[in-house]
């Protein structure tokens, strides 16, 4: 009786065994590639050696760090940071653990890099002694896109006061200079000078009444656009006048798609940017870089609709200036913050307008040495229109 038992259960085990067999190939399929699987990852994934030397990195790593896995095979991890970051007091916990450790909004900091509010896992990898996989995740996304909202409430401000501006005050700035006008054709000469400056501080509050109208809601057209077309013109503009005596470096992506946008805006925006940098950097030594990349990731949700806007396509302006006082940095995008004396504060404003306009993105990362400008644009969907404006 226990032998046919024994029997009875081991029959009614191997069915259920051989049912799971079946499934799995059924429910799982052929096994993919480890190096597809880590290719696909939006996340950086880099091993390191017991030297910290980098063996490995999947595309999300290189975009990362600014470099190509070829690069990153020739640049041990301290080249890239220096020895009292907070990383490697991380790496060598696992090494002494043999376990698993992860750190959250780690500032990766130098000359090289710069990254803040970034995640860390990592963990001991068997098949390479002393050996590391990374993991790191930037976490300013999230941060960005609040700022980003931040920034569209602004210039949604900024546009109802322009309209009310245009309004209420180009009428009577015109009586009030043709007033001025007649005064001075009847004043005394000791009076005439007063006149003028009536006049002059009258076409001053205009022109400043006219900037603020291009903040004004109206539709814009947009097309597929070379955005190196856009960059070479900035570049050619800027040579030819307020950064003729500085150093202008191009370091683009040639295989980006086209930008979907406006490509006068596009132009505005970018010579913006390029002299703000300009006036930015020291005469003598400054360095001003426009550079272009495909970053995956970036998703947008457009206001009004349930539809997410992929923007993958990033435009960066870096100069070597002495950065942006941090107290600035916040409100930089906001009307009326300026740090130039003389200046307006609409110049920035202006730029997130605009960039709002696109349907993109921008922020901005600055440290002594280091200002970027980053726009992150979305690409022309297939079979759109190019944009025919001559260069």
């Amino acid at each position: 009786m226990s032998g046919g038992g024994a029997d009875t259960r081991a029959a009614g085990v191997r069915p259920a065994a051989a049912r799971s067999a079946r499934a799995a190939p059924a429910a799982l399929g052929v096994p993919p590639d480890a190096a597809a699987v880590l290719s696909a990852l939006p996340v950086a994934v880099v091993a390191l050696d017991a030297e910290d030397r980098f063996r490995a990195a999947n595309p999300a790593a290189e975009q990362f760090f600014g470099l190509s896995a070829a690069s990153l095979a020739a640049t041990p991890l301290a080249e890239l940071l220096p020895r009292d970051n907070r990383l490697f007091a991380l790496l060598a916990q696992v090494r002494r653990l043999d376990a698993p450790v992860s750190d959250h909004d780690l500032a990766l900091e130098s000359p090289r890099l710069l990254r803040r509010g970034v995640t860390a896992h990592a963990a001991p990898l068997p098949e390479l002694p002393g050996g590391v996989v990374l993991t790191l995740q930037d976490g300013s996304t999230a941060q960005m896109l609040d700022r980003q909202l931040n920034f569209r409430g602004a210039a949604r401000g900024t546009s109802a006061m322009a309209a009310m501006l245009a309004h209420e005050l180009k009428n009577p700035l015109s009586g009030i200079r043709g007033a001025a006008q007649l005064l001075e054709q009847s004043a005394a000469e000791a009076d005439r000078e007063l006149c003028q400056l009536i006049q002059e501080e009258a076409d001053r509050i205009r022109t400043l009444v006219d900037r603020m109208e291009m903040f004004s809601d109206r539709p814009v057209e947009k097309a597929a656009v070379n955005i190196h077309q856009v960059l070479d013109h900035v570049r050619r503009v800027a040579q030819s006048g307020f950064a003729s005596h500085l150093r202008i470096v191009q370091d683009y992506d040639p295989s980006l798609p086209p930008v979907w946008g406006n490509r006068d805006q596009l132009v505005q925006i970018l010579l913006n940017l390029v002299k703000n940098a300009a006036e930015a950097v020291d005469p003598r030594s400054g360095e001003i870089v426009l550079a272009t990349a495909y970053h995956h990731g970036v998703r947008i949700a457009v206001p009004g609709s349930r539809e997410r806007v992929h923007l993958p396509l990033q435009v960066t302006v870096r100069d070597n200036g002495p950065g942006i006082d941090e107290r600035v940095r916040a409100t930089l995008f906001e009307p009326f913050v300026t740090t130039k004396r003389g200046g307006q504060g609409l110049g920035l404003a202006l730029v997130a307008k605009l960039v709002a306009d696109q349907g993109g993105l921008i922020e901005c990362d600055s440290r002594p040495g280091r200002t970027v400008f980053r726009l992150s644009l979305p690409a022309a969907p297939p079979g759109a229109a190019a944009d025919g404006g001559a260069e």
